[in-house]
């Protein structure tokens, strides 16, 4: 199947089918889906705004009021996470889209031109990965500030030699092959065949890279809110309701226990379509 297939109305119905065809790319659909429509459903589907105090269930546990407790101002656990999947979902989304949109294009221009280019453009990268994501990720958001738009910059930073190594070593084979020659002798300019001619022969790795990657932006978007250096208060992410727990952890354990459990199913459905993606699109297979 090409890559056009796959962004085509058919070919993306006939991806989900395929997908549901298998137990463990179903599971991880379900789950992304879920945490989708909690993101996108927030306002309908809140019991409770999740900023809204409540002085009087103050660290309630569950109950038929409050279906996953309340925290230690009075606020619905249950909506803050449905909330808090608006913001998990947004920066892995946001971060991943920068981070290949940027990456595929320096891993284009690397391997098509080679040579000095090439040299230059993958240094820069290896600088850039021999740094741990986490590390780096946290450099960039306190030299920056604690914000949600850095902590989106950050990891789109930590992410960005992975697609350009990925699509530099794609557009390495590709260009060899006898279309691209065949452009080329026919006079086609070089911002066609890079965007009309390698690009769409490249993008099914990245794609599957970018569905894996999501998972690792989101548990690093959790990281950097955890340590007060993501999205702040009084803004619900999975992170900050964790690190909020902390003091709790003997007195309310459902503070840390249902915020974990959010980031462990969107990880797992993540990792599992992921899985799913690189099956079917694995040109090994």
């Amino acid at each position: 199947m090409s890559t056009d297939a796959i962004l085509r109305p058919s070919g993306t119905a006939a991806l989900l089918r395929a997908l549901s065809g298998d137990p463990r790319a179903a599971m991880g659909l379900g789950l992304v889906a879920l945490a989708s429509a909690a993101a996108l459903g927030a306002p309908l589907i809140a019991p409770y705004p999740p900023d809204m105090p409540d002085f009087i269930n103050i660290l309630a546990p569950p109950s038929s009021g409050h279906w996953l407790g309340t925290d230690e101002l009075g606020r619905d656990v249950l909506s803050r996470i449905i909330y808090g999947a608006q913001t998990s979902l947004f920066v892995g989304i946001l971060s991943v889209a920068v981070a290949a949109v940027a990456g595929t294009a320096l891993g284009l221009i690397s391997g098509y031109f080679g040579r000095w280019v090439d040299a230059l453009i993958m240094r820069i990268m290896d600088v850039v990965f021999a740094f741990p994501s986490i590390l780096l990720a946290l450099a960039i958001t306190a030299v920056l500030g604690p914000s949600l738009n850095n902590a989106v910059l950050a990891i789109a930073v930590v992410n960005l030699p992975v697609f350009a190594r990925i699509a530099r070593a794609q557009t390495l084979v590709v260009r060899e092959l006898e279309f691209v020659e065949a452009k080329r002798a026919l006079g086609f300019g070089i911002g066609n065949i890079l965007l009309r001619t390698i690009l769409p022969n490249i993008l099914a790795p990245v794609i599957v890279q970018g569905s894996l990657l999501f998972a690792s932006a989101i548990i690093t978007e959790s990281y950097l809110s955890f340590l007060g250096l993501g999205a702040q208060p009084p803004t619900a992410t999975w992170g900050n309701m964790l690190r909020n727990a902390i003091g709790f952890m003997e007195l309310a354990p459902w503070l840390a226990v249902f915020p974990g459990a959010a980031i462990f199913l969107t990880v797992l459905g993540c990792n599992l379509l992921g899985d799913g993606l690189r099956d079917r699109f694995d040109p090994r297979d």
